[in-house]
């Protein structure tokens, strides 16, 4: 079954490590469904943006504790963030 574009890509990941991967080897970060698996970003990508991807490696992070004003600790939601690399030529605009 194939998953919708838009389910697969929940958003471009902004950081400052991510500006430099994009400057120096034509690389993205995008914040991914955790579900989704290396080939379904690769075509979201091309899909959404209208580029040739060379590359897709995907990492898991898991949510942080955060205390709240008791003493009890609530969790973040666990998330997973693909490093999508372009081929010569194709770039996302940004703006």
């Amino acid at each position: 079954m194939r998953k919708d574009s838009a389910v697969v890509i929940r958003e471009l990941h902004l950081t400052e490590k991510g500006s430099q991967g994009t400057e120096r080897q034509n690389s993205y970060f995008f914040r991914v469904a955790k579900g989704a698996n290396k080939l379904e970003i690769r075509r979201a990508v091309e899909k959404l943006y209208g580029v040739t991807v060379a590359g897709v490696r995907t990492m898991n992070y898991r949510g942080k504790r955060k205390r709240e004003r008791t003493v009890r600790y609530g969790r973040r939601s666990d998330w997973k963030r693909a490093v999508v690399t372009l081929k010569e030529g194709s770039r996302i605009d940004l703006t």
